[in-house]
């Protein structure tokens, strides 16, 4: 599950991500006051509902409670809240692909609850474009060029096993895992420790699970499973191609001075792009449009596998079916 000669995870500055804490500090402060053109997250009672004892304790020390398996913890929300209203962690409107209530508000990924410590590979062959720490919004964060205008991103990790630009081959080793961020410290211990993986086809979230008629994004089917075939044959990959035009359109429309200066010093366009892509989906209250960032618009295909190594894991269980 984890290399066994790496050096142990250190719990406060790795595996929850508070060094340096100044800034961390800083990044906290964003969540809950808000800052230009982001408002505050927003918590309530029915937020408690994501304190789980019986799953975290255990996690955190590095053990399975499921054997084998990834506990799914949380869905994406096909009801969400209006985003200018805030990231919510409450459950006031909540559907995920099934039609039960495994989410929250805001939520658009998928919560894999697994040991901390745990290895993390990439779900399909790409290209790093980005690894950051924003304590809050997810903590360590790797974003991946997957091609064809599919980027993933796993988040909440502990130590990052690549860098930006390097090319990743399906299941291979991308971080160990951990549970960095703001919602961390606030729930240590009875949070639980999870990879929040994020899927995003044409600029925009989009649920990996089949929902209402459209296609799957894991190659297994309707639920993921890792890799089985990782390293049997070379698969080719080429990176997402970019409209000018739509990432042009979209940073006009920044509402954040600051932010938008960001990137449009950013070259060449591929890098842009995708750093757009991310501060859109990050941030989406400083982006007035959203049109397509690439060249041509993709569908929905097969292309996923579950981000942990085949040794360790055979597939997932939801967390309201055990």
């Amino acid at each position: 599950m984890t290399d066994a000669a790496a050096p142990k995870l250190r719990l406060f500055r790795e595996a929850m991500g508070l060094h340096p804490y100044g800034e961390r500090y800083r990044q906290a402060m964003i969540a809950l006051r808000g800052e230009e053109d982001v408002p505050p997250s927003k918590f309530g009672l029915s937020s408690l509902r994501q304190l789980r004892p019986r799953l975290a304790l255990p996690l955190w020390r590095g053990r399975f409670v499921e054997p084998r398996r990834a506990i799914v913890t949380n869905l994406f929300n096909h009801r969400q809240t209006p985003i200018e209203l805030g990231w919510s962690v409450e459950k006031t409107q909540v559907e995920d692909f099934r039609g039960r209530d495994l989410t929250y508000d805001s939520h658009n990924g998928t919560d894999f609850a697994i040991p901390v410590g745990t290895t993390v590979v990439a779900a399909a062959p790409g290209q790093v474009v980005r690894v950051v720490s924003e304590f809050n919004r997810g903590g360590l964060k790797i974003f991946i060029d997957h091609g064809d205008g599919l980027m993933t991103t796993c988040a909440h990790l502990a130590r990052p096993l690549v860098t930006v630009g390097q090319r990743v081959a399906r299941a291979e080793p991308i971080a160990l895992s951990g549970y960095s961020g703001l919602d961390s410290l606030v729930t240590f211990p009875f949070g639980v420790p999870h990879v929040h993986f994020n899927t995003w086809l044409d600029g925009e979230p989009v649920d990996p699970f089949p929902h209402a008629g459209s296609a799957s994004l894991w190659r297994a089917g309707a639920l993921p499973e890792p890799a089985r075939d990782a390293g049997a044959a070379a698969e080719p990959f080429a990176p997402s191609v970019h409209s000018e035009a739509g990432v042009a359109e979209i940073v006009a429309g920044c509402r954040t001075e600051r932010v938008r200066r960001e990137l449009l010093a950013i070259e060449p366009l591929a890098a842009r792009g995708a750093r757009t892509v991310i501060e859109m989906n990050y941030y989406p209250t400083r982006f007035a449009k959203r049109p397509n960032p690439y060249a041509e618009a993709h569908p929905r295909a097969p292309r996923l596998d579950l981000p942990f190594p085949a040794d360790a894991f055979d597939g997932v269980v939801f967390a309201d079916e055990r």
